[in-house]
């Protein structure tokens, strides 16, 4: 980097916006598409704030055209979404034509107005036909996800260069399955590891389907959300809380796709549970399948501390972080109460370039929730959030500039949304999305921040 521009970003350097399917498209029951998880999630009483559906969410499936051309005013040029697999396959196994028609829209869309699409195949709406066969603890679902990424890619891959296997896997697997907040809802530890070793072993076939049938310009990566875990003391005792939180957090999922297999320690940790039957042979060099980049998804660090019962359940009801506690994060907070901690994103960034041997790194989410307010004159002002993108946007760079290979970012997210078990509460976008009122779409100031940044390609000095 010229040390004589010291905030621009290099050359070529990828700017997007993020979303994904359940939280924006609505249109559940339109041509063709399955339940999903989700849908059956928030349907039982008391799982979502306020009993808030997304049955309608954005109502993107309808105004697509309307959002896409929200892209083009703020200038974004890259956009990550993700394709609903009940949509495309409604019970998780056979095509519904219309449902996989509508992203072939979709992508022609976005290529008419110059926007480069970029493809995530799973963002936890897995359909709720697999789930009642068992769900990510059965092996099946990994085979069939695999089925279902070359179905998509048969159909989009003429067009689409930019591939992303399966989003947030600890998501998925210890919320989903472990503690519960997260669709289907259930809390068993052994069947919150078995999701995760499957939904790894997902994202190594899925790899080997798309390279089938890949051309030479086609990216693939994987998605994974990092916590860095912070101690206020280094000590023994805080340094093994630490190591077991990050262990479970981020090494768990990053090590096997770098072909170096689950973490022992991890292992370790939980060495109750039957790893025997559920890893089989071949299975770690499947999921170890050459990545192109890592998309790297930061929103907050974790501050741990240890506990003195070694045997004690985290209080962030996870399996095997046993003997140590996740504690409050510390101010200022973004609405969602995370915490903002930018140089915590640099520090990751780097750690990454050093402990993957220079994979390039792609930040494929990153944004924050804040309560805006509509002035008189029908603007956001929302500084808030523009401050926190201009901070973390100043660590990524820092992160360049200290050796990392960092390729893009995309900020969560183009439009507020449907926030999971959160419902309508959170307000992530860069657009907002008057839930009260037909659905209106106002731009941010944020957004206009962003498309400052993204002219020239450097924040402002």
């Amino acid at each position: 980097m010229n040390d004589a521009q010291p905030y621009r970003f290099p050359s070529g350097f990828r700017w997007g916006a993020g979303t994904s399917a359940f939280q924006i498209e609505g249109g559940v029951a339109e041509d063709g598409r399955g339940r999903s998880v989700w849908d059956t999630f928030a349907a039982i009483e008391g799982k979502i704030h306020s009993g808030h559906t997304a049955d309608v969410a954005c109502d993107h499936f309808h105004r697509y055209e309307e959002d896409f051309s929200l892209l083009t005013r703020i200038g974004v040029p890259w956009y990550r979404f993700s394709v609903s697999w009940p949509r495309v396959m409604p019970d998780g196994r056979t095509l519904e034509a219309r449902g996989l028609g509508f992203y072939d829209r979709m992508v022609d869309s976005l290529l008419s107005r110059g926007i480069t699409p970029s493809v995530t195949l799973y963002h936890w709406d897995l359909p709720q036909a697999l789930e009642d066969e068992g769900g990510w603890p059965a092996r099946d679902t990994a085979y069939r996800f695999a089925d279902y990424a070359a179905l998509v890619q048969e159909l989009l891959g003429d067009r689409v260069d930019h591939w992303t296997t399966v989003n947030e896997p600890f998501c998925a697997a210890f919320l989903g399955y472990g503690t519960g907040v997260h669709a289907p809802g259930r809390t068993d530890e052994v069947l919150a590891m078995r999701a995760a070793h499957h939904l790894m072993l997902a994202h190594g076939l899925a790899m080997k389907a798309l390279r089938a049938g890949a051309r030479q310009e086609q990216e693939f990566g994987l998605a994974l959300n990092f916590a860095p875990a912070l101690a206020d003391v280094d000590d023994e005792r805080h340094r093994e809380a630490r190591r077991k939180f990050d262990g479970l957090h981020n090494r768990f999922f990053l090590d096997p796709a770098l072909g170096r297999g689950y973490p022992e320690d991890v292992l370790a940790d939980s060495r109750h549970l039957d790893w025997t039957s559920v890893v089989h042979d071949g299975d770690l060099g499947t999921i170890a399948q050459p990545m192109d980049w890592l998309g790297v998804n930061y929103y907050a660090p974790a501050r741990v501390v240890p506990l003195e019962d070694a045997d004690a359940v985290s209080n962030c009801g996870l399996p095997s972080l046993r003997g140590m506690d996740v504690t409050s994060p510390r101010g200022p907070l973004t609405s969602f109460g995370w915490e903002q901690a930018p140089g915590s994103l640099t520090d990751l960034l780097v750690w990454l370039h050093e402990h993957t041997g220079g994979l390039p790194t792609q930040v494929l989410e990153n944004g924050a929730a804040f309560e805006d307010r509509v002035e008189e004159d029908g603007r956001i002002r929302d500084g808030e959030r523009e401050r926190y993108l201009h901070d973390h946007l100043h660590a990524v760079l820092a992160a360049i500039r200290a050796g990392a290979d960092v390729r893009g970012y995309v900020v969560w997210s183009l439009l507020d949304n449907f926030e999971w078990s959160l419902g309508y509460t959170q307000r992530f976008g860069l657009v907002r999305v008057d839930f009260a009122d037909g659905l209106r779409r106002t731009v941010k100031d944020s957004a206009r921040y962003y498309a400052r940044v993204i002219e020239k390609n450097q924040l402002p000095v």
